[in-house]
């Protein structure tokens, strides 16, 4: 896998012939699952794809997951949620880091894209949506997760789609 400023990652997938452009996964990992969102072809919209259970052990398998994600819809990329607290070190945002690390050391994802992208407070803005549903806790859970993948992927594209011309420091 190779880490990538969040408009560069962008801005290589701009350079690719429209046709064969691919689409951006956004991930939303957490302690036990990780929430997955999908973009359109054209990379303008988010929507909630599915979730993968997260377990120290199964990260081989999670990596043969993400290969076949890759191939079934053409994925370009990966869009990371880690949150940004600049006062001081978040033990989830080295959780995440971990995370990619280890997928990178299964040596699956070879030559993947991926980039961080700042999830502060979007597991609670969709927490607060669901709140009214009566729900299985299950089942919100799930969608929980999901939904905050989609809060990430979509807070991402919307950013590039009006910055991505820029060039980034």
């Amino acid at each position: 896998m190779k880490h990538m400023k969040p408009l560069s990652l962008f801005q290589d997938l701009l350079k690719t012939n429209a046709l064969e452009r691919g689409r951006l996964l956004g991930l939303d990992v957490g302690d036990k699952y990780v929430g997955l969102a999908l973009s359109d072809p054209e990379n303008k919209i988010a929507t909630p794809l599915s979730v993968l259970l997260r377990k120290k052990f199964n990260i081989d398998m999670m990596a043969a997951d993400f290969t076949s994600l890759i191939s079934e819809f053409s994925l370009s990329g990966f869009i990371v949620g880690c949150p940004y607290d600049r006062l001081r070190p978040s033990p989830h945002a080295v959780q995440v880091k971990v995370f990619v690390d280890d997928l990178c050391k299964t040596g699956k994802l070879e030559g993947v894209k991926y980039t961080y992208w700042n999830e502060c407070f979007t597991s609670k803005n969709v927490e607060l949506l669901l709140k009214p549903l009566t729900l299985h806790p299950v089942e919100l859970k799930t969608m929980l997760d999901k939904f905050a993948a989609v809060g990430i992927l979509q807070g991402y594209l919307d950013y590039v789609n009006r910055n991505g011309m820029k060039s980034e420091s």
